[in-house]
């Protein structure tokens, strides 16, 4: 089964599209980008066909050194074939990342970050290593 990315942000209608869509684009490089409307506002749907698309926030994470904290939120987002995790999405308009367990903990939503793969501790293992003091306990290819 290849990966399946998937990143979900509202735009409420106070907020500048651009903006949010900017920051959504800080984390994942997707192949398509859909609107849905909801309320009075609009649902941004980025896709993408391959783990390929998640190089930014692998990148991040290590800039960020919050690795302990992104691989303990995305452990308890597995489902079966299905990672699913939740990021601030104020944090991420300014360029940081903040995982939170849903919308309730980020006041304008959160961003819903949907990773499908036949192997998701993979995909975590890549994405977020154990560490030691801080440092990869080991660095792990993309899978593919």
């Amino acid at each position: 089964m290849p990966a399946r990315v998937m990143v979900e942000v509202e735009v409420r209608p106070t907020e500048d599209r651009d903006k949010v869509l900017q920051a959504v684009l800080n984390i994942v490089e997707p192949e398509s980008i859909r609107s849905e409307p909801v309320g009075k506002g609009e649902i941004l749907i980025l896709e993408a066909g391959s783990l390929e698309a998640l190089k930014k926030l692998y990148y991040l994470l290590r800039q960020e050194r919050i690795l302990d904290a992104a691989r303990g939120a995305m452990k308890k987002g597995v489902q079966g074939d299905r990672l699913v995790f939740y990021l601030h999405k104020q944090a991420l308009t300014r360029g940081k990342l903040s995982f939170v367990s849903g919308d309730h903990e980020s006041p304008m939503g959160a961003v819903r970050v949907t990773i499908e793969y036949h192997d998701p501790k993979a995909v975590i293992d890549w994405l977020a290593p154990p560490t030691v003091r801080g440092q990869p306990v080991f660095e792990r290819k993309m899978p593919v």
